[in-house]
């Protein structure tokens, strides 16, 4: 097997999953976990470790295909937080500029919430949250008509995510991450947010809208 960049040897993207547990594993790849809003995973490293650390993959197109996500990646960034509690959210884009996320921590620590945006779900404006670490390396796929935000755990957090596509000002949209009747838990008192963040409608008088746009 030939030696990746770093002399690890290199991992090849397997086209068919394995299944261990109720999680789909691909061997040497990364685990997918779906969480109980349909579409949206929790993703860990499978690492291979050896006597100077580890190697391993945080993505690969052929295994988030195979699960049907979206497999394009058409802009990544990092989002980094001075201050424990600061929130950054809930922020989506409309279609046909719809925007699936993986995101992941590269330093220090978040709570990472999404909230179900999708008219016809069952679990419509149902909210899943997740810590998300520099140290655990886990990351969580968002899908495209999810709302997605954060509150960071430790001070001088960074975030690093991908995105499916463009960012598109025209069809960018939110909702107040404070909204008592999304009722999200944040755990923190706020200690920062933006100007922009904190002027997200609230759900009821955002919902006609939503609906109507977020519509398949």
């Amino acid at each position: 097997m030939p030696d990746g960049a770093d002399g690890a040897p290199a991992l090849t993207c397997l086209r068919e999953p394995h299944f261990r547990g109720g999680a789909v594993r691909p061997e040497r790849g990364v685990i997918f976990e779906e969480t109980r809003l349909g579409g949206a995973f929790l993703v860990d490293l499978e690492p291979r470790p050896d006597d100077r650390g580890f190697f391993a993959r945080t993505f690969c197109q052929r295994e988030f295909a195979a699960r049907g996500l979206q497999a394009l990646v058409a802009q990544a960034n990092v989002g980094h937080s001075r201050r424990k509690g600061t929130v950054r959210g809930m922020h989506f884009q409309f279609p046909p500029q719809g925007e699936a996320k993986l995101v992941r921590v590269t330093r220090g620590a978040v709570l990472d919430v999404i909230v179900d945006m999708r008219p016809e779900s069952p679990t419509y404006l149902g909210h899943v949250a997740v810590t998300l670490s520099a140290d655990d390396r886990r990351a969580l796929y968002v899908p495209d008509r999810f709302a997605h935000g954060y509150q960071t755990l430790e001070d001088d957090t960074e975030t690093w995510y991908q995105t499916s596509a463009f960012y598109a000002p025209e069809a960018e949209g939110g909702v107040s991450p404070l909204d008592p009747r999304l009722a999200l838990p944040w755990p923190l008192p706020v200690s920062a947010i933006s100007a922009k963040d904190a002027g997200w409608p609230p759900l009821d008088r955002a919902e006609d809208e939503v609906r109507r746009r977020m519509a398949v």
